[in-house]
């Protein structure tokens, strides 16, 4: 008897973020410099630039209503070079920051 394939799992099919914290994956880190000099993966910064995967269902206020995310999936965000948790799901890394941690939202 056959079975049914089985479907890929990504990151954001298991995690589901709560109140207002956001996962999201880091873009590529820079390879080369503007000048042209190729980087070694020892010399490279973590990127603070990343794509939104998954967003919670916003902060809970006092009234008992929450506030709406400003931020959606598929968005790309600047946030702090410190900030979140960094953990890896299925294999991908992933960081689950808080929307106050945002710096910026890009385009």
């Amino acid at each position: 008897m056959a079975s049914a394939p089985k479907a890929k799992s990504g990151a954001t099919s298991t995690l589901k973020p709560l109140d207002d914290r956001i996962v999201v994956t880091r873009t590529e880190a820079e390879t080369a410099t503007a000048g042209g000099i190729i980087l070694p993966e020892n010399a490279k910064e973590k990127p603070q630039q990343g794509k939104v995967l998954a967003v919670g269902p916003g902060k809970l206020l006092d009234n008992g209503e929450r506030s709406k995310p400003d931020v959606a999936v598929g968005d790309i965000i600047l946030f702090g070079k410190y900030s979140g948790s960094e953990l890896t799901v299925d294999g991908n890394e992933v960081v689950i920051l808080r929307e106050s941690d945002i710096l910026a939202k890009l385009g």
